[in-house]
C-alpha cells in the first residue's frame, strides 16, 4: 500500500468503524439529505488512478513541456518579471516558523511573525514615501481594486478615473469590483505612450472619487505625477499611484509627489515568477487615511516591561465578523511572500537596490537604441524603466514562434488588450546579459529579413 500512496488512505475498516459510529449502513446514506437530481449519477470521466510514482513520472513528462527562464532568456515582463532574487530569500521562508504560521492573533508567541511583518512595512513605507502600509495585499491587482473601493467609500463619490496605461489585468479586476459595490470606472485615453492629461482634465469633476495612474506604467513610460495630482487635487479627489517597488528606488517617491494611497506588487523584489504567481501586494497611504486601510497592519509597542513588541493593529472588525458591513473583504495577507521581499530588501540594502534599478534602466536603454540603430520604431516618448514598445513589420505571434525556436522568450504582443498591431512590449531587466540582447536582436533582424 505505500508504494502506491504517499498517504494512506481509509481501509475497509475504517470505513465500516466510521459508519456504525455513525448508526448508518452506506456511504450513499450520508448524502440522502441532497436531491437526487444534482447528485453526481455514475463516475467522474476521468483517468483511473496511477501510483504515485508513475504520476510522478507523468507529470515531470508534462512539466518538461514548458520553456521557462531558468533554460531561455526571457525579454517577457508586463507584470511579473525576471529579476535576481538573493539565495538567503529561500533559506528564511523555508524555515518551519515561517512557512506554517498563520494569523498572528497571539502576539506572545507570534513575535517573529509580527517584526517581519513590521520590517516590511516600514520598508515600503520607506520606497513610497507614505506615512503607513498594511502586512501586504493578495497582488497588485486587487490592491488597486481595494484603494478605489477606499476612496469611494470616504469621500461618499461614486466615479474613478483610471489611465489605460495602467495593466489591463488591474483594470479588469477594478471594473468586477465597481459592479459588486455600484459606483463607475471611467477610463482615460493615451497620449502616445502616456495618459491624455487634457482628457483626463475634461473627465475630471466634482463627482470623481479618485484618479489612478501606473508609475511606471504598462508600457514602462514614467507618467507625469504632479501635473495629476494638481487636477485631483483642484476637484477633492483622492490621487491613487500603482507603482513598481523596484522602480521607487531611482524615480521620486509618489508620497512626496502628492499621493494619497500608493499600491502595487512586490514581485520585482524576492518573489518568483512562477508561472504567474502566487504574488504579493503592498498598499501604503498617508496618515489621513490609516484607519481605512483595509487587510491587517503590524504596530510598535512596548510591553509591561518597557521591551519592544509587536502587535496588530488600527483592525477594522467587521472585516472579520461583520462582512456584509465591511468596506473591503480582504482580512488575510501574503505574510510568506512579504517575507521574501522583505529579506530580499534587507539582503540587497538600499545601495543594492539602487544598482539593481539602474541596471535595469541602463540595459533597457542600451536595447532600445540597438534597435534603433537597426532600423526599428520604438514608439515611446517618454523615459522608460524596463520596458518599452517596439514597432514590428510582421505580427507580434509570428516574431515570437521565431524566437522561440532560437531559444529566446519575446515580449508580450499588445494587439489583444490595445489592439495595437505588430506592436511588442519588451522587458529587460538586470538579469539580461550584453550576449542575450544582442542574440535577441540578431535573431529578429534574420526573422523581418526572411533569414529565418
Amino acid at each position: 500500500m505505500t508504494t502506491t500512496y504517499r498517504y494512506l488512505p481509509d481501509t475497509k475498516q475504517d470505513q465500516e468503524e466510521m459508519l456504525a459510529f455513525l448508526n448508518i449502513s452506506s456511504i450513499d446514506e450520508l448524502f440522502v439529505d441532497i436531491p437526487a437530481e444534482i447528485q453526481l449519477q455514475g463516475e467522474l470521466n476521468i483517468p483511473k488512478a496511477d501510483p504515485e510514482v508513475l504520476l510522478l513520472k507523468k507529470m515531470n513528462r508534462l512539466a518538461s513541456l514548458n520553456k521557462n527562464a531558468n533554460q531561455y532568456p526571457t525579454f517577457l515582463g508586463a507584470g511579473t518579471y525576471d529579476h535576481y532574487i538573493p539565495s538567503v530569500v529561500n533559506h528564511m521562508i523555508s524555515r518551519s516558523e515561517f512557512y506554517t504560521a498563520y494569523t498572528p492573533y497571539q502576539p506572545e508567541i507570534s513575535q517573529g511573525e509580527l517584526q517581519a511583518i513590521f520590517e516590511f512595512q516600514t520598508m515600503v513605507c520607506e520606497l513610497t514615501g507614505m506615512d503607513v502600509a498594511n502586512s501586504s495585499m493578495y497582488d497588485g491587482f486587487t490592491s488597486l481594486a481595494e484603494a478605489a473601493s477606499l476612496a469611494v467609500a470616504s469621500t461618499r463619490r461614486s466615479k474613478v478615473l483610471v489611465s489605460k496605461a495602467v495593466h489591463p489585468e488591474s483594470r479588469a479586476i477594478l471594473n468586477t469590483v465597481a459592479s459588486g459595490q455600484g459606483y463607475a470606472v471611467e477610463e482615460v485615453n493615451l497620449a502616445a505612450d502616456v495618459t491624455d492629461l487634457e482628457k483626463l482634465q475634461e473627465q475630471m469633476d466634482k463627482g470623481t472619487a479618485a484618479v489612478i495612474v501606473q508609475y511606471p506604467n504598462f508600457f514602462g513610460s514614467i507618467e507625469d505625477l504632479a501635473e495629476v495630482k494638481k487636477m485631483a487635487a483642484a476637484n477633492g479627489a483622492l490621487f491613487i499611484v500603482s507603482a513598481n517597488p523596484l522602480a521607487l528606488a531611482l524615480l521620486e517617491a509618489p508620497g512626496k509627489l502628492g499621493a494619497d494611497i500608493v499600491i502595487g506588487d512586490m514581485q520585482p523584489l524576492g518573489i518568483p515568477m512562477s508561472f504567474g504567481g502566487p504574488h504579493c501586494g503592498y498598499f501604503a497611504v498617508s496618515k489621513k487615511w490609516m484607519r481605512k486601510i483595509p487587510g491587517r497592519i503590524v504596530g510598535q509597542t512596548t510591553d509591561e516591561k518597557g521591551q519592544r513588541g509587536f502587535v496588530l493593529t488600527l483592525q477594522a472588525r467587521e472585516q472579520h465578523i461583520r462582512r456584509d458591513k465591511a468596506s473591503s473583504n480582504i482580512c488575510s495577507n501574503q505574510a510568506l511572500n512579504a517575507l521574501a521581499s522583505a529579506v530580499c530588501m534587507s539582503a540587497l540594502g538600499k545601495q543594492g537596490i539602487r544598482e539593481m534599478a539602474q541596471l535595469n534602466i541602463e540595459k533597457a536603454d542600451y536595447m532600445a537604441k540597438r534597435l534603433q540603430q537597426k532600423g526599428f520604431i520604438v514608439t515611446n516618448q517618454a523615459p522608460v524603466f524596463n520596458e518599452f514598445v517596439v514597432q514590428l513589420p510582421l505580427p507580434v505571434k509570428e516574431v515570437n514562434a521565431k524566437l522561440l525556436e532560437a531559444g529566446i522568450i519575446g515580449g508580450l504582443n499588445l494587439d489583444s488588450d490595445y489592439g495595437f498591431e505588430n506592436q511588442m512590449l519588451i522587458a529587460v531587466t538586470e538579469q539580461r546579459t550584453k550576449e542575450e540582447i544582442d542574440q535577441f536582436i540578431e535573431v529578429l533582424e534574420a526573422v523581418v529579413n526572411g533569414g529565418i
